[in-house]
């Protein structure tokens, strides 16, 4: 007849900290002659189930992981051929573990108006282990400073600011705690130190809309922020996007930077000045829209003889001028259209680099207009010449 038995079980530590591992060991008494055998069924409550083999009459298993607060320890020998089952109970307490918070900044010193990170990070203490979880609140002193709550993740929580004024800020990082970590409190100082003044860069066109061929001028002139004074120095890049545009550097003399271009094709362009900054006075840009439109022409036409005996040959010239401020050369065609009562004749051709188009031709007696008409090109408008009378002997 099996003997019965009695089971006692102890944890150790108890209590713990959280995430430190708790030895549980079951003791089987035997009411009777013998050593008990088999195994050992631990129930811990809000945890896991474990099972332990007896050695000596005593079953030893780890618990890990367990949470913050009260568990019930149910271990239960599960008897074998000689001794019958038994229970038996215990409490493990499991307490918030310490933590440490230490707090940085980067980047430490910072400038006037640069963006800082501030980094806390929240370590438990040994024995105590896992990631704590919950919040941080900054304090941070001084000018632009204040109070910000900020959550952890993976047992850091971060800050950026760029409103600190210049000087020496204190620093605390104060963690939260939660139901597995007690709070904890880490300080640091901030040093800011007096950066370049803000600028502000305006920029102006000589001549906006411009017709093609025409210079225009821009101007950039970069000025310190109140309450900021003096004179800026250093260099103006001009980016001007589309046919003709480029990117070019300028020197800053007096505050102002300019630069003159001729070259800009027909249509819309992209301005920007950007200010380089220099040791005193921080980078700043302006931009604006640039409009090219065709320049318009006149066109003339003449003869080099004039009145002509009949059938003998003439050369008529007619040339396409650029009308001010426009200015380049000219392509397309001219048509020179000579008519009378009786006639109507026209010659086409294209105008050369110097905006002429000759052609040769012979009239009968007669008195006849002659026109010509330039058709305008990509950068250049059309235009008609004056009538010009011709006569025939």
């Amino acid at each position: 007849m099996a003997s019965p038995t009695v089971t006692l079980v102890t944890a150790s530590p108890n209590p713990a900290v959280s995430g430190q591992s708790v030895t549980l060991t079951a003791t089987v008494i035997p009411l009777g002659a013998g050593t008990p055998t088999g195994t050992v069924t631990f129930v811990v409550s809000g945890g896991p189930t474990l099972n332990g083999t007896l050695s000596g009459g005593t079953a030893s298993v780890t618990a890990s992981g367990l949470s913050g607060g009260t568990h019930i320890v149910t271990a239960t020998y599960n008897g074998d051929a000689n001794f019958t089952s038994s229970t038996g109970t215990t409490a493990v307490l499991v307490i918030p573990a310490s933590t440490t918070t230490t707090v940085t900044s980067a980047p430490d010193p910072s400038t006037l108006g640069q963006s800082v990170t501030f980094t806390a990070t929240v370590a438990p203490v040994a024995p105590g282990a896992g990631v704590p979880a919950g919040t941080v609140t900054f304090i941070i002193g001084g000018s632009g400073g204040g109070t910000f709550t900020q959550p952890l993740s993976g047992g850091t929580a971060t800050l950026t600011l760029s409103t600190l004024g210049v000087g020496t800020h204190v620093v605390v990082a104060a963690y939260s705690g939660s139901t597995d970590f007690l709070p904890s409190t880490g300080t640091d100082t901030h040093t800011v130190n007096p950066g370049p003044a803000a600028t502000t860069t305006t920029l102006t066109s000589s001549a906006n809309p411009s017709v093609f061929g025409q210079p225009v001028t821009y101007t950039a002139t970069v000025t310190p922020n109140p309450p900021a004074t003096g004179t800026p120095t250093g260099s103006v890049t001009f980016v001007i996007t589309g046919t003709g545009g480029g990117t070019f550097t300028q020197p800053l003399t007096g505050g102002t930077a300019t630069l003159s271009l001729s070259t800009l094709g027909v249509g819309t362009h992209t301005v920007t000045a950007a200010y380089s900054g220099d040791t005193n006075f921080a980078p700043s840009s302006a931009s604006l829209t640039q409009t090219v439109n065709k320049a318009d022409t006149t066109t003339a036409v003449s003869s080099d003889t004039n009145p002509a005996p009949a059938l003998q040959l003439i050369t008529y010239a007619a040339f396409v001028g650029p009308v001010a401020p426009g200015a380049g050369t000219r392509t397309g065609t001219v048509a020179i259209t000579i008519t009378n009562a009786l006639n109507l004749i026209t010659i086409t051709g294209p105008v050369d680099s110097s905006g002429f188009f000759i052609a040769h031709i012979g009239l009968s007696a007669g008195t006849y207009n002659v026109t010509a008409t330039y058709s305008g090109d990509a950068n250049f408008n059309g235009s008609t010449s004056p009538t010009y009378t011709q006569v025939i002997t």
